[in-house]
């Protein structure tokens, strides 16, 4: 036998029911951390591979993590990866087309991504702005400042 009642308290559709712990925010990778991280997945990289890799991705965890195993399983060769990365073939087609998809229904996160990627300067966005770019790992926050530099929008903006 099954029962069920109304919903009682309302929910936001917007917040995971989940979210109750404290968040931990995981850095960027510095190349040392990467340079381990290849050695743990039994690649010898050169330093001119890892910073190939952190021009590509900025020490983003996951998507140098993604680099790591596609490489460490013999999926793809690093040079197929630097290659690919940017297009439908790559590893990080997903990722991308998942945050595209994003962006595609929020057209002012649109804007505020393409004012990053297209400037040499740090360059200040409303804090909503920079709290959703951050939070789907598209930029590196400094305050109410994005370093362009710093985000993800190398990859990005090729795909």
């Amino acid at each position: 036998m099954r029962h069920s009642t109304e919903v009682y308290i309302p929910l936001d559709l917007n917040q995971s029911s989940f979210n109750a712990g404290i968040p931990v925010e995981l850095r960027e990778f510095d190349q040392q951390q990467v340079k381990n991280l290849a050695q743990l997945h039994g690649l010898n990289w050169e330093n001119a591979q890892i910073e190939k890799l952190m021009t590509m991705v900025s020490g983003h965890p996951y998507l140098v993590r993604l680099a790591m195993y596609e490489i460490g399983s013999g999926k793809v060769t690093f040079q197929q990866l630097w290659q690919d990365a940017p297009t439908e073939a790559g590893i990080y087609s997903n990722h991308l087309r998942r945050h595209l998809e994003t962006l595609q229904q929020s057209p002012e996160l649109l804007q505020a991504l393409k004012k990053v990627v297209t400037s040499s300067e740090p360059v200040e966005l409303n804090p909503i702005e920079i709290y959703k770019l951050h939070s789907m790992g598209l930029i590196e926050r400094q305050g109410n400042y994005v370093l362009a530099a710093i985000c993800i929008g190398n990859i990005f903006t090729k795909f």
